[in-house]
């Protein structure tokens, strides 16, 4: 995805709010579980959003959204910000994430999710490391519930 920073979405610093960057997030990995469950999504969790640099007001933000790690019925998406400034051709990496995403059934139920089969070693990597991710927010979520 890709996006161009306006005037109304910034702040007095000419900076890219943040809640507008955690939407744009949200959109771009909602596309990418939606696309890979083939049946409609929610956002379950969002796992420490960075922001790293600031994208300004006229930058062009480009969101790239990858599907790490597939359980049951839930899908780990990770997704890199990068902000360019259209003029010189800069980039920055602006802010990254992990989200989670359940798939949902005709009822709005959890419902499962097919596999992923990971091939490249880089794949592999986000995989392995998504399965480390799915399993600690699954024992935090234990722990938070009691």
């Amino acid at each position: 995805m890709h996006e161009l920073v306006l005037p109304n979405e910034t702040n007095v610093h000419g900076n890219i709010f943040g809640g507008k960057v955690m939407y744009y997030m949200d959109m771009c990995a909602a596309m990418s579980a939606y696309k890979h469950a083939r049946k409609p999504v929610v956002t379950a969790s969002v796992d420490r959003l960075n922001f790293l640099a600031p994208a300004k007001m006229g930058d062009i933000i480009i969101l790239k959204s990858l599907v790490n790690y597939v359980s049951k019925t839930s899908m780990e998406v990770g997704v890199k910000i990068e902000s360019e400034n259209p003029l010189t051709g800069e980039i920055r990496h602006t802010a990254s994430a992990h989200l989670t995403f359940v798939a949902l059934n005709e009822d709005n139920k959890p419902t499962s999710v097919g596999p992923i089969f990971p091939e490249s070693d880089d794949e592999i990597r986000r995989y392995d490391r998504g399965k480390e991710r799915y399993l600690i927010r699954k024992q935090k979520l234990k722990e938070s519930i009691k």
